[in-house]
């Protein structure tokens, strides 16, 4: 196995999802990808792909959006982690999280996939559950309103001033992650909301 990380970047394909709080994974990947000045291009796993290192000869990552619907991600993360030689404690997958407060990021290895259908699919795939995952806070819906209907509309008004600044700071989680592990990435992230 390489020491290459692969992040993926949970979300739906299509512009008239790309603003939703179900795809806070993919706008999350856009941020690394301009930190690495790389492009998405289309990979044959059925994903777009940036290759590229973290800082002058740092550890080498490739970020992925899968181009499938969010709950058979699995498949094109199962391609990519075979074809970039990955295991799975190299893989990163950054998706939204309703059990989290807005603004916030929480990062863990394995667990449960707490009705997260694109995390189910993706343990399915890679047949462990021990993958990282950094878990960017979309709040729950309001009121009665059913799960699904709020994570595919796009983020509020309110939380759209504050959303630049839950991308840069869970951008920053990823590298940490890579760079330090899981444990002081941890430590950084889940004092700061304390």
């Amino acid at each position: 196995m390489t020491d290459t990380w692969l992040i993926v970047g949970l979300g739906n394909p299509g512009s008239e999802y790309s603003g939703n709080r179900h795809n806070v994974g993919q706008m999350v990947l856009d941020e690394l990808a301009s930190r690495i000045g790389g492009k998405f291009k289309v990979h044959k796993s059925r994903a777009q792909v940036v290759e590229g290192r973290l800082g002058i000869g740092g550890p080498r990552v490739v970020l992925a959006k899968p181009m499938t619907y969010m709950n058979v991600s699995g498949g094109p993360v199962s391609a990519l982690a075979k074809f970039f030689d990955v295991a799975p404690d190299h893989v990163i997958a950054v998706h939204d999280e309703i059990d989290i407060p807005f603004n916030t990021v929480k990062l863990k290895i394995g667990g449960g996939e707490g009705g997260h259908n694109g995390l189910r699919d993706i343990s399915r795939a890679l047949a462990t559950k021990d993958y990282l995952r950094v878990r960017v806070g979309v709040g729950r819906p309001p009121g009665r309103m059913d799960t699904a209907d709020f994570v595919l509309r796009d983020f509020a008004t309110p939380e759209k001033k504050d959303l630049p600044f839950l991308l840069d700071e869970a951008a920053d989680a990823v590298e940490l992650l890579i760079t330090d592990g899981l444990l002081s990435a941890q430590q950084k992230h889940h004092a700061a909301r304390s």
